[in-house]
């Protein structure tokens, strides 16, 4: 029996290898870099070796030396940035875990020697974990939906570093056409305060007068210095979302936004096209496979947890007779006399509850706010083309009409100064509601793709209350 025994734990370990998984060349890296390049088009670069990270270098460099694009500053994100790094280094973690779960348990061997008024006794044994090794297949399985979601939390995480980029890249550069703005319209106030100053010396304003165009300069010099701080803050906030030390701090982003499209994007189905495409979704639907496989397992070993077989030989040597060989065999396992399985399957069946519960409120907000980000990438689209097409050119309008009129003396400075107040709020506002419109197409396709804030509360359910015990791993 004991010859026949080893053997069959020996076939049974090979039969669990056969189906082992193993270590991918790049960490499972490759469906990472699949789904960025079918959703934002952008290469993707998990540093593990010296060379690796002097092509990454070479290839940063390069992008820095033209003025960054947001395209541009999304794809160099997307290589130099740290925090994306230690993402995939999560997802080779998670491959560590898809190989120890594919792996039969180990053996365990021992030896025991008893000896005492001349007689000795050598007993060994090889122990396997009968139950871990035949629910092998079904913990492989699970662990592969394991890694598959893992794969897709790397995504997510891509999604997401790319849409901060995208953010934090419009509000620098609307800062930077808002400075501009607000350096043109100080220099005139400063022009206009000055002569305020010398006509009140002569007596031709009184001071209110002077006061309304002194206040003028003293706002605009205090509007200019806050834009200035709101456009340095975002510029280095987009340096740290880059990955960018000492040397590439000194990239150029251009004087103002880009001009709108001509038109906007029509998306008629987008709420099934976010509900098909959403990573988050993707996650939640893996969470839910592998919880019900669990759930599987759990209820087809809720009455026998543990069952463990073991060959024996035993030698044993007597002074007084011949010395003789025992063999034999010991299994143990558990007898369900205080717990079932009852508390087990119950834990597993309310983790997978719990699981679809939260992934059908997930169907719905991602529904509602495909629907949301839409509708406010519209509106931004038509309040910013309404400030291109028809504020703007009314406003350019009563510019030079007001300059006509003060040339011919039928008006005097000051209502041209105040024409200049107003223009210079009509032209802020055309480039906030244009900074709006290009967050909210950032939005929109983040909406879409996924890649968005975290929702409140969010939180991947785990394992730990269904998956059966690792039988020895």
């Amino acid at each position: 029996m004991t010859h026949r025994l080893a053997p069959s734990l020996l076939v049974l370990a090979s039969l669990g290898l056969s189906g082992c998984a193993a270590f991918s060349p790049d960490s499972g890296m490759n469906a990472v870099s699949e789904l960025t390049s079918q959703t934002i088009n952008k290469d993707v670069a998990f540093v593990r070796t010296a060379e690796g990270a002097g092509a990454v270098d070479a290839r940063v460099r390069q992008l820095l030396s033209r003025t960054l694009s947001v395209e541009t500053a999304v794809q160099i994100a997307l290589l130099n940035n740290k925090a994306l790094q230690a993402a995939y280094n999560e997802l080779a973690l998670a491959e560590t875990d898809l190989v120890e779960q594919s792996l039969p348990p180990n053996p365990v061997f021992s030896v025991s020697r008893i000896s005492g008024n001349g007689a000795s006794e050598i007993e060994r044994q090889i122990v396997g974990d009968i139950l871990a090794l035949a629910s092998l297949p079904f913990r492989s399985e699970i662990a592969r939906d394991r890694f598959r979601q893992a794969q897709l939390r790397a995504s997510l995480a891509t999604l997401r570093l790319a849409a901060d980029v995208r953010r934090v890249y419009w509000r620098a550069v609307g800062g930077n056409e808002t400075v501009a703005l607000l350096t043109d319209a100080k220099a005139t106030a400063e022009s206009t305060a000055q002569l305020a100053v010398k006509l009140g010396e002569t007596g031709s304003i009184n001071k209110l007068d002077q006061a309304r165009e002194q206040v003028f300069y003293a706002e605009t010099t205090a509007d200019l210095a806050t834009a200035r701080q709101t456009a340095t803050s975002a510029r280095e906030k987009l340096a740290r979302l880059m990955g960018l030390w000492d040397g590439g701090l000194d990239f150029r982003l251009p004087n103002q936004l880009p001009p709108l499209p001509r038109r906007p994007q029509a998306l008629p189905s987008i709420e099934a096209d976010a509900v098909a495409h959403r990573i988050d979704l993707q996650i939640a639907r893996l969470e839910l496979t592998a919880l019900a496989k669990s759930l599987n397992l759990t209820e087809a070993t809720r009455f026998v947890t543990l069952l463990d077989l073991a060959g024996i030989s035993r030698r044993t040597r007597d002074p007084e007779g011949a010395p003789f060989r025992e063999r034999g065999f010991d299994v143990q396992f558990q007898i369900p006399i205080f717990d079932g399985g009852e508390v087990r399957v119950r834990q597993a069946a309310e983790t997978y509850n719990f699981a679809f519960n939260r992934l059908t409120e997930r169907a719905v907000n991602v529904r509602s706010e495909a629907r949301d980000a839409y509708r406010v990438y519209r509106s931004g689209y038509d309040i910013a083309s309404h400030y291109q097409r028809e504020i703007i050119p009314l406003r350019k309008i009563i510019t030079e009409e007001m300059q006509l009129r003060f040339s011919s003396m039928q008006v005097d400075i000051f209502a041209l100064l105040t024409e200049a107040r107003q223009r210079l709020a009509s032209l802020r506002g055309a480039i906030d509601a244009k900074q709006r419109f290009f967050l909210a197409q950032c939005d929109l396709q983040t909406a879409v793709n996924g890649g968005g804030a975290p929702a409140d509360g969010d939180s991947s359910t785990t394992l730990a209350a269904a998956a059966p015990a690792d039988g020895g791993h």
